[in-house]
C-alpha cells in the first residue's frame, strides 16, 4: 500500500480525540510530501538537524514535533519553529528551552517524559523527579514564562508481552490523572503521548490521546 493509503487506514481507525504524529525520521522529503498531500500536518522527528532541514524545505503549515532525546546544545536550532517537544527529561533542559524561547519572544509547548519501561536505556523522569520539576514550575512561574507544560509522554518496554505494556501505560495514565488538577499559567496537562506503531492500540485503550506512528505509515526503515 502507498503512504497515503496507510495514513487513510490508520486515521479511519483512530478515535476522534487521538492526535496522530507521523514519525518521519530518516525518511526523505518526498515521502513526507506524500503524507502531507494526503492531509497529514503533524510530523515527528528525533534529530534536530534533520528536522530543521525538512522544515526549511517543506510547507510552513506543518507542526513539527521533536520526539527524540534532546541535547541542550542543539535546542537553539529548533526554537524558531518547533510546535511540541516530547522528551523533556531534566530541569536543565527545561530551563534551556525557556531561556532560548525568551530570546525569540515565544512560548514553547513541552511534554515531560516519564520513565515507565523496564529498560534502562530509555530516558525519562521518575515520579519523584516529576514532582520536583512540577513544584519548581509552579513556584517560579516568572522563571518559566516562555514554556508551557502541556502533558506527559512515555514509552513502554520493547516486548511482546502485551500485559506488561498495558501495565506500564496504565501506570503513566495514573500519574497523568494525579497531576491533571495542577494548573498555572504555564502548566496544564492535557496531552498524554504514548503508543507507537507496535503498541498504539493498547496505548489508546489505556488513555493515550496522542500516538507516534512511523513504520505503519512510511514502511520499515
Amino acid at each position: 500500500m502507498s503512504i497515503a493509503e496507510n495514513l487513510s487506514e490508520i486515521k479511519s481507525a483512530l478515535p476522534p480525540h487521538v492526535t496522530l504524529v507521523a514519525v518521519s525520521k530518516t525518511k526523505p522529503v518526498t515521502d513526507l510530501m506524500e503524507a502531507y498531500n494526503a492531509g497529514q500536518r503533524i510530523f515527528g522527528e528525533n534529530k534536530i538537524q534533520e528536522m530543521t532541514d525538512k522544515w526549511q524545505q517543506m510547507p510552513k503549515d506543518i507542526q513539527w514535533h521533536m520526539i527524540g532525546h534532546v541535547q541542550s546544545n542543539k535546542v537553539k536550532y529548533m526554537i524558531p519553529y518547533v510546535r511540541l517537544i516530547h522528551g523533556v527529561d531534566s530541569l536543565k533542559l527545561l530551563l534551556e528551552i525557556n531561556r532560548l524561547a525568551g530570546k525569540w519572544r515565544k512560548k514553547v509547548d513541552c511534554l515531560l517524559q516519564i520513565h515507565i519501561a523496564e529498560e534502562e536505556t530509555k530516558f525519562g523522569l521518575d515520579e519523584e523527579e516529576l514532582e520536583e520539576m512540577l513544584k519548581q514550575v509552579q513556584h517560579d512561574q516568572q522563571g518559566f514564562e516562555n514554556i508551557r507544560i502541556v502533558g506527559l509522554m512515555g514509552m513502554a518496554t520493547f516486548t511482546e508481552n502485551q500485559e506488561q505494556i498495558k501495565r506500564e501505560f496504565l501506570h503513566l495514565k495514573t500519574i497523568f490523572d494525579k497531576k491533571r488538577q495542577l494548573k498555572t499559567s504555564n502548566l496544564k496537562l492535557e496531552t498524554l503521548s504514548m503508543g507507537m506503531s507496535g503498541d498504539y492500540q493498547i496505548a489508546i485503550e489505556c488513555g493515550s490521546n496522542m500516538v507516534r506512528i512511523g513504520s505503519s505509515i512510511f514502511g520499515s526503515r
